[in-house]
């Protein structure tokens, strides 16, 4: 009986001191960040002499960021921050940039603002979640990272709104270990240098799509670790990501897949105006169209475009080519191919039979590189939630797609979904009514990621196989 106590003293022992050792280390951890984590640049900088000139160039910046895409929350003011950002660690509200002094930026000096865009470090030291892209923003040059200070210090109205608490839960809401996260992943503040044997354009569209543009945030896959598997140079760069359970296609010259079938005029109509004679901008690029790519000038536009174009594949893909049996057989009425019937009442209205759509106003199908994805949560979203294309300067109309979900079935809409994936050409693949049901679940917009999601088993993590 006394050796059996004594054990079990042995072992509550030998428990509190690992509990202490990992204390003791968590503390040296978090003392380590205080004592190193400082980041670089200097917070005290304070730029001398503001134009003008700077403030209107800083505009056109802000533009090219999307700055107001993020830091302006639905019905809010510009800049004031209160747009909810979903990620796999919660929710993270973006901040107000105005430089109201209260709640904004408006105390920062220019050291401080170039530590926050550049390096994610907020002036009180504390260390930013990487929802703010500066890992792309420290491509940026000193001189427009001056233009934007200026701008946002002169150029635009100053709102006192608080900033809203983070909806992320202890410990990942602590601030501290994300300075490891920024020594680990986060690049060294190197702005772009063209290279003497670097064409001028391609050189451009590159600093646009890696540093301001920030396209690799989205279309370049991630760790579980959160950070970009790729921030350029590597055939991982913008090879396809996910933003608010919204597929995040190849950028890349995949020719099923990515861009490999869209030439560089047809690029620069969708970023202008989020339409083309073939495609519409869906998801997460709707903001990007509304408020960054239809202000870009032409000859930013035919840089980004240049840019992405020369990108080579990722993978090995075939082309599309156009099989017109499934149109053959739709127009002849002959209707047993599994969701050939519910595609005739649903979707050919405007898609039209032969897949090909009406230019500008309801995309084609056939050769849709959304389509012939291996995942296909943008599509079902699509059809349960629809969706309105942007408007602006360039096309000021607006076409809508339909929600389908109050009068399509799980099994429906993965009927209609495998046909259009597999007609006409296309090599997408079956849906299965499991990831339907999972999507219809999910509200329309702003849910948490999905994480652990198998494209090529075509469910939602966990979920077991559907019996055939």
């Amino acid at each position: 009986m006394n050796a059996l106590a004594h054990r079990r003293r042995s072992g509550g022992g030998a428990l509190l001191r690992i509990v202490l050792w990992l204390v003791v280390l968590v503390v040296i951890a978090w003392l380590a960040t205080l004592a190193l984590g400082r980041g670089g640049g200097d917070a005290a900088a304070i730029l001398p002499m503001p134009t003008d000139a700077q403030a209107k160039q800083g505009e056109y910046l802000a533009r090219l960021g999307d700055c107001a895409a993020c830091h302006t929350a639905p019905g809010g003011k510009p800049f004031a921050g209160g747009l909810p950002i979903a990620s796999p660690i919660g929710t993270i509200f973006s901040t107000n940039i105005t430089p109201d002094p209260k709640t904004g930026i408006g105390n920062y000096t220019y050291g401080q603002f170039e530590r926050a865009v550049r390096r994610g470090i907020k002036p009180s030291g504390q260390s930013m979640y990487p929802a703010m892209p500066f890992p792309s923003f420290s491509r940026v040059s000193d001189q427009d990272i001056q233009a934007l200070y200026v701008y946002f210090m002169r150029g635009v109205a100053p709102v006192q709104q608080e900033n809203l608490r983070n909806r992320i839960h202890w410990p990942l809401s602590m601030r501290w270990p994300l300075t490891y996260w920024r020594w680990l992943f986060a690049p060294k503040v190197e702005p772009m240098q063209v290279a003497m044997s670097q064409h001028p354009v391609l050189a451009r569209g590159e600093y646009l799509v890696e540093g301001l543009g920030h396209c690799g945030a989205c279309h370049t896959p991630r760790a579980f670790t959160l950070q970009e598997r790729s921030l350029g140079n590597s055939p991982l760069f913008l090879s396809g990501g996910e933003s608010d359970n919204w597929v995040a296609p190849s950028l890349r010259g995949e020719p099923a897949s990515g861009l490999g079938s869209v030439s560089d005029a047809e690029l620069v109509t969708v970023l202008k105006s989020g339409r083309s004679e073939r495609s519409a901008i869906f998801g997460s690029m709707y903001d990007v169209v509304e408020h960054s790519t239809q202000f870009m000038s032409d000859d930013d536009l035919t840089a980004v475009a240049t840019f992405l174009k020369s990108l080579t594949p990722s993978r090995q893909e075939t082309p599309i080519t156009y099989d017109q049996a499934t149109r053959d057989a739709l127009f002849a009425g002959k209707l047993s191919a599994p969701g050939a019937q519910l595609y005739i009442d649903n979707c050919a209205t405007c898609h039209r039979t032969d897949g090909h759509g009406y230019g500008y106003v309801f995309p084609a199908l056939a050769g849709n590189p959304i389509l012939n994805s291996d995942d296909p949560r943008s599509v079902i979203r699509l059809v349960l939630h629809g969706f309105t294309m942007p408007s602006g300067r360039n096309a000021p109309s607006q076409f809508s797609m339909p929600a389908f979900r109050d009068r399509l079935t799980d099994h429906e809409v993965a009927e209609i979904l495998t046909f259009v994936r597999s007609s006409w050409g296309n090599r997408g693949g079956a849906v299965n009514a499991e990831l339907v049901a999972h999507m219809r679940e999910l509200p329309p917009g702003g849910e948490p990621m999905m994480t652990g999601y198998d494209p090529r088993a075509n469910r939602p993590a966990g979920a077991p196989a559907a019996q055939q």
